[in-house]
């Protein structure tokens, strides 16, 4: 049965490698000890680790940032714990090739052998290819090993997720990534001809991606560089690696998260931060502004009253200015905003008073509040005993504003910070007063 299918021959971590082979490939990893950067999953007391010494493999998820190391971990599991090794793609890959692949799944078991079924970019299947997946996975056809860049919680549906145990794979910091490029100077015969100030720049423009800096370091060593170049004449050689930014993925989420947050914690830096590293991604100002024009209401509101004018005002100057010169608006918003005394009191109020809304249906408000434009109404009562505030002491009447069948809440309690220590004041004497003149 050797010659049954076609790829029968790709069950081993090693693939055949030659001059045109991409440096990335030819430092495949041969052995789990190799991989860098996951020690937490591929040690002796990692969760693969043990796998593989078991020699039983179950169905996971691998979920990581681009160039972690995803493909190599499956061809490895197929390697030592002697599965053979299909790998497919969701992005090419549709309904025809998945039934072609479990069909040959079920001869191959049938024969005696079992099969590992990788998935690159799991999360590009719909939920209906997704679930074709289920009865192979639960009757042992295939060990299913997705690779996704997404949180498999948003992406993947629940059925799938509740058969796969989900691994998560870290960026790589500067020590894996430094590992990395000792390797290809290892393989290569020759050292990087870069300055180590330069080296240290390449490394921190991978973002964490191995396969990336391997790809660079491609480049610099096919070409004829006589001397090591410095940091600036590496930048102008090679071109910027653009952050990893997708702006309906989890990553945006995440950022814009840590914005709010950092902003809610008064620490303007990573406040701007933050803000820094969704613009130069390409994120679109007027969304971040209308975040922060969400903030200046929700986690400062009167606090400081002009946290809502200087977010409106960043919103009016960056569309009068554009794009680079009005992004500085945003700015002074921002910090504005992460610098300004903090309350949520009217944010909690307005859920609690459209909460009491709901519950309290239509109540009628008192008579005595109520206008009475015509002579009917005001002959039944409408506006009868209302006491103009102006007319009285204080410029306040004390009267009662709820309808009768519903005793006065409190929605809004300012915090003793900022502005709304003022305005806490003010509501505690008008409170006082109230049960002065009511008794």
């Amino acid at each position: 049965m050797a010659g049954l299918f076609p790829d029968d021959t790709e069950t081993q971590a090693g693939t055949i490698t030659n001059a045109n082979t991409p440096l990335a490939d030819r430092l495949r990893p041969a052995v789990l000890e190799e991989i860098v950067g996951q020690d937490h999953l591929v040690g002796p007391e990692g969760t693969v680790g043990r796998m593989v010494a078991a020699g039983k493999l179950s169905s996971m998820i691998l979920w990581g940032p681009p160039g972690t190391g995803k493909t190599s971990l499956a061809r490895l599991f197929a390697d030592q714990t002697d599965l053979h090794f299909k790998s497919i793609s969701a992005v090419f890959s549709g309904v025809a090739e998945l039934k072609k692949v479990f069909a040959e799944a079920e001869i191959r078991q049938q024969n005696g052998r079992g099969t590992l079924l990788f998935v690159d970019e799991i999360h590009r299947f719909n939920r209906s290819q997704q679930d074709s997946f289920l009865p192979y996975v639960e009757k042992g056809i295939v060990v299913l090993v997705g690779a996704t860049t997404e949180n498999p919680s948003f992406e993947l549906n629940a059925a799938l997720l509740s058969r796969t145990q989900v691994l998560i794979l870290n960026r790589l910091d500067s020590d894996a990534l430094n590992q990395l490029l000792d390797k290809a100077e290892t393989l290569e015969h020759k050292q990087l001809p870069i300055s180590d100030e330069a080296k240290d720049a390449l490394i921190a423009s991978a973002d964490g991606d191995g396969r990336f800096l391997l790809n660079q370091a491609e480049t610099l060593f096919s070409l004829d560089i006589k001397e090591p170049l410095d940091a600036p004449a590496l930048a102008k050689l090679l071109h910027r690696r653009m952050a990893v930014y997708d702006k309906d993925r989890e990553g945006h989420y995440n950022l814009i998260s840590a914005l709010h947050k950092s902003m809610r914690g008064s620490d303007p830096q990573a406040s701007l931060y933050y803000l820094a590293r969704m613009l130069v991604a390409g994120e679109e100002p007027l969304y971040l502004l209308r975040r922060i024009v969400r903030f200046a209401s929700e986690d400062i509101g009167l606090a400081d009253p002009n946290a809502l004018v200087q977010a409106l005002a960043a919103k009016d100057a960056f569309e009068f200015l554009g794009s680079p010169e009005g992004e500085l608006a945003i700015v002074q918003a921002c910090l504005y905003c992460a610098t300004a005394p903090k309350s949520n009191a009217a944010y909690a109020a307005q859920k609690q008073a459209w909460k009491s809304a709901k519950q309290t249906g239509s109540l009628m408000p008192p008579q005595n509040i109520l206008n009475a434009p015509t002579k009917l109404m005001k002959e039944i009562g409408y506006g009868s005993g209302y006491s103009y505030d102006h007319e009285n002491d204080e410029g306040f009447s004390g009267d009662n504003y709820w309808p009768k069948e519903m005793a006065p809440e409190a929605f809004y309690l300012p915090a003793d910070r900022g502005f709304e220590h003022k305005i806490r004041e003010r509501l505690e004497y008008w409170e006082k007063l109230r049960h002065e003149k009511t008794g």
